[in-house]
């Protein structure tokens, strides 16, 4: 199983202790904190997990948005009141808890025009004041030079447990739906944005896995 090199200090820490317990012999009481740290340091295995998805990379149909994030639904079609950028879009919002894939992927294709980064606070990430109150990263990603271009706009917005967001690109670097791209510390949630002439494909409530599962879709240039 590949584990995202952000991951190894999490995985590795734990297991000092773990030694030393082990090692303080079997009648010391120490010995008891030994399985409590492998199993701390195996549940952080299992977070920064990364598996390989279906598109990766360059499979997805050209019209595809693809889900950013393993997790559930929890706005599809109108944004909420104050989170989306300034313009007319559509939200798609997707909540991760601790157990899902926490690697981020790009929803769509094209070059980054525009990245921001912004401190704030960590509400529970599926209260909808998370949106625009907590620390998150915005990316703008459009599929060509034309400002008229195709344009879809995502966040890595943290919750109450995430402390730390990754973003492993920035403006200037094109990337494909759904390369890597990052990933937030630890439960969290992604915010995508499309113009109105898309479609929206999932409902609030469906679960969604990052890479994979079709959120929404261009009319097809043809």
């Amino acid at each position: 199983m590949r584990i995202d090199r952000a991951g190894w200090p999490f995985i590795t820490g734990p297991l000092v202790p773990a030694a030393l317990a082990a090692a303080s012999g079997r009648r010391t009481a120490a010995r008891w904190l030994a399985p409590p740290f492998l199993g701390l340091s195996a549940y952080m295995a299992l977070f920064f997990r990364d598996p390989d998805r279906r598109c990766d990379v360059e499979s997805a149909a050209a019209d595809d948005v693809l889900s950013p994030a393993d997790g559930v639904v929890m706005v599809a079609g109108e944004p909420q009141p104050g989170v989306a950028p300034e313009g007319e879009w559509q939200q798609i919002s997707v909540f991760l808890s601790v157990v899902d894939v926490h690697v981020n992927r790009s929803p769509y294709h094209g070059e980054v025009v525009e990245s921001s980064y912004r401190k704030g606070s960590f509400l529970a990430a599926y209260r909808k004041e998370s949106a625009h109150r907590n620390e998150r990263s915005e990316l703008w990603l459009r599929d060509g030079e034309d400002p008229s271009a195709r344009t879809v706009v995502f966040r890595q917005v943290v919750g109450v447990l995430a402390r730390r967001i990754v973003t492993r690109t920035g403006p200037g670097q094109r990337l494909a739906t759904g390369q890597r791209m990052g990933l937030m510390k630890f439960g969290s949630r992604m915010d995508v944005f499309v113009p109105p002439e898309c479609t929206v494909l999932v409902s609030t409530g469906q679960r969604v896995r990052g890479g994979e599962t079709v959120i929404a879709r261009w009319p097809s240039a043809d």
